[in-house]
């Protein structure tokens, strides 16, 4: 019993030794204790705890009883006595002290496996900044692109609004100069009826002078 409690003992101090340096070996035995705390591993476990700490207080109960008796015969003690105390006594320590480095490679396990969860958090959360900051990055290239399109274009729409003044200007002055064709050729039509009304009358009045000799020659023959 002392021989396997010894060897339970060692067993779980190389287990801290292990957990304490970060080696190719903590991984594994991490991986072992994932795998333990699976199903029914963890019944077991407790199975066996309870088993070992029932046994430890049966242990403690016949201490108590040895002490009880060495004390009511007046403090007379066998060596007997003497051996199975300290026997009894040794197997309490060995396994209580079991049972605590059983619970520390618990906490132990539980607190690495937390602290590796945290880290991946923390990675994928630096991940994502890193994507963010470079999205965020090519977004500002691509803004710095559409406000130089946009300053372009602001120059052409101010080019072009100033093609357009002169072409409105150009049309303005051709407009007047329609305008006043059709005022000079208004004027040419006035001066045209005029002339020929000008003509029918001196064809009249030619006409007329006419008839006036033809009469006087008429007269004069006769």
């Amino acid at each position: 019993m002392i021989q396997l409690l010894f060897t339970l003992i060692f067993a779980e101090m190389a287990l801290i030794v292990v957990f304490v340096f970060k080696t190719p070996l903590r991984k594994l035995v991490i991986m072992g204790l994932d795998r333990v705390k699976r199903g029914r591993g963890p019944i077991i476990v407790k199975t066996v705890a309870g088993t070992v700490f029932v046994v430890m207080l049966s242990t403690i109960y016949s201490i108590a009883s040895i002490r009880t008796r060495w004390m009511d015969e007046g403090g007379d003690i066998t060596p007997t006595d003497q051996i199975l105390l300290a026997q009894h006594l040794l197997e309490a320590s060995l396994m209580g002290f079991s049972l605590f480095l059983a619970f520390m490679i618990d906490r132990l396990h539980h607190y690495i496996r937390e602290l590796s969860m945290r880290r991946k958090t923390m990675e994928a959360v630096k991940k994502q900044n890193r994507a963010f900051e470079d999205g965020k990055s090519g977004a500002s290239e691509e803004i710095k692109t559409l406000e130089e399109e946009a300053s372009a274009l602001r120059g052409k729409i101010k080019q072009l609004e100033s093609e357009l003044q002169e072409k409105a200007k150009e049309a303005s002055g051709a407009e007047a100069n329609a305008v006043a064709l059709k005022k000079q050729s208004e004027g040419f039509l006035l001066e045209y009826d005029r002339l020929l009304e000008e003509n029918q009358n001196l064809r009249s009045q030619l006409q007329s002078l006419d008839r006036t000799l033809s009469r006087s020659d008429s007269k004069k023959v006769s």
